[in-house]
């Protein structure tokens, strides 16, 4: 059993965590290619029955919540060491083992805002920041598929309209102009554009897109690729941008058409379903009327867009289910709206069980925690005092066992038997955290109690 208050201990105090961990854990019995010398642990019941998924182990909560619930299940796992002083201490080298893991994969998240050891005695904030970006790149990622409710956003990725070229940003003396460049990866949005049209085919969902031609540049070309993905389909397409990307930019878009592989559209003939072009601003409203009225809708959005519609569609449901509880007591109603909220079919809850799956151009997808690492919680646990004198709930640590249990199906998909198994285990840990919330150390205990490890 893992001393887990000396492990957060020793984090927060930058002390040698890997030393810590490799205590813990055996070397590897596999490498990610290209990569011989890169540090990959394995822990779990490795029977021959399973296929393991490798955790990239970050950042405070992320970590400790991640090191709690493989202790617990007992599942087979690789281990790729990728907290904030050790991306720093590698350059980064460590998001690129982690990407390269022949496996299905979980991304813990990292804490961007972190300070660490610059070897020389000082602080500095740590390389790369959370380091989403890199890896993404390193991985080949090409996007991030969040359901939540009725609604799933398709984010390209890696598409940030944000200076990712740090020699040629710069910020102008005499005019206080900011000067950056941005790149947006025109395959990976071709890619992306495939696999929206591929899941409104398959669900009967409407697809929205979340576009910004008429002002962004770089939309009128990734709403070409889309024009010319439509192409020779039989979807059909209601509200259409005022002009078509494709007619505009053809010259643009069949470069990155060129570069696509030859079969790039087979199949695609015989997919359908119901097309909506929106400016992207747009979608946010339509997001709302779409969780309202239960409407199965996937939206395509570039990173940007995409970040702010799946923020908004973690958080809306809890300011929604308050609205209504002001509306059942002005009628008079003794009725509750956590309760309504069931009964009338929703399924959103407060965001914090939202998961995504990042998709690679080569190699098993990338299961995605989209919360932080909780670092200001770890504080209080350290501290001695999760509830702060009751004013705060400890850390829920709900979304690990979800996304543990999402990511080993998706590795295991014919293993009915590991299915059934990850449902239990998450009906138990429902049991233990269905009162009131135990503080992390005590729901720990309790959850090792109760929940029979694999193989055990």
């Amino acid at each position: 059993m893992p001393d887990l208050m000396t492990i957060a201990r020793t984090e927060h105090d930058g002390g040698d965590l890997l030393g810590a961990l490799s205590e813990l854990f055996e070397p590897a019995d596999v490498r990610p290619e290209g990569y011989p010398d890169a540090v990959i642990w394995q822990g779990g019941n490795f029977d021959g029955s399973v296929n393991p998924v490798a955790h990239s182990l970050t950042d405070a909560y992320a970590l400790l919540g991640t090191l709690a619930a493989v202790d617990i299940l007992g599942l087979p796992f690789y281990a790729v060491p990728m907290w904030a002083q050790y991306r720093h201490d590698t350059k980064l080298e460590a998001l690129s083992w982690f990407g390269n893991m022949p496996c299905t994969s979980i991304k813990w998240s990292t804490a961007g805002d972190a300070y660490v050891n610059d070897g020389e005695g000082g602080r500095v904030v740590v390389m790369g920041k959370s380091g989403n970006a890199p890896l993404r790149t390193q991985a080949g990622v090409y996007c991030n598929v969040r359901p939540y409710g009725p609604i799933t956003v398709v984010r390209c990725m890696p598409c940030l309209p944000y200076s990712q070229n740090r020699s040629v940003f710069e910020v102008d003396a005499e005019t206080g102009n900011i000067h950056s460049e941005m790149n947006t990866p025109g395959i990976q949005m071709a890619y992306a554009g495939r696999r929206f049209l591929q899941m409104v085919h398959e669900t009967g969902a409407i697809g929205r897109v979340a576009f910004k031609p008429t002002q962004a540049m770089e939309d009128g070309i990734n709403s070409g690729l889309l024009s010319w993905l439509l192409d020779g389909t039989k979807f059909n397409v209601g509200r259409k941008y005022a002009v078509d990307g494709y007619v505009e930019h053809r010259e643009r878009v069949d470069r990155i058409v060129n570069l696509l592989p030859d079969d790039f559209k087979d199949g695609m003939e015989d997919w359908g379903g119901q097309i909506e072009q929106h400016i992207s601003d747009t979608n946010y409203g339509l997001l709302l009327w779409d969780l309202i009225e239960q409407q199965d809708t996937i939206v395509l959005a570039t990173d940007l867009d995409g970040d702010r519609l799946t923020d908004l569609l973690a958080d809306v449901s809890e300011p929604l289910r308050a609205f209504g509880q002001r509306v059942v007591d002005a009628v008079g109603s003794n009725a509750k709206m956590r309760d309504l909220w069931g009964e009338m079919g929703y399924t959103t809850g407060n965001g914090r069980d939202m998961t995504s799956v990042m998709y690679r151009m080569h190699g098993p997808p990338i299961h995605e925690q989209t919360l932080g690492s909780a670092d200001a919680m770890l504080l209080r646990l350290l501290d001695g005092d999760e509830s702060m004198g009751g004013t705060k709930r400890p850390y829920d640590p709900r979304i690990h066992f979800v996304l543990i249990r999402d990511a080993y199906r998706d590795a295991n998909p014919d293993n009915a038997t590991l299915h059934a198994w990850l449902d239990d285990t998450l009906a138990k840990f429902d049991e233990v955290y269905s009162g009131e919330r135990p503080g992390f150390l005590d729901g720990y205990a309790q959850l090792k109690q109760t929940i029979t490890p694999w193989g055990g």
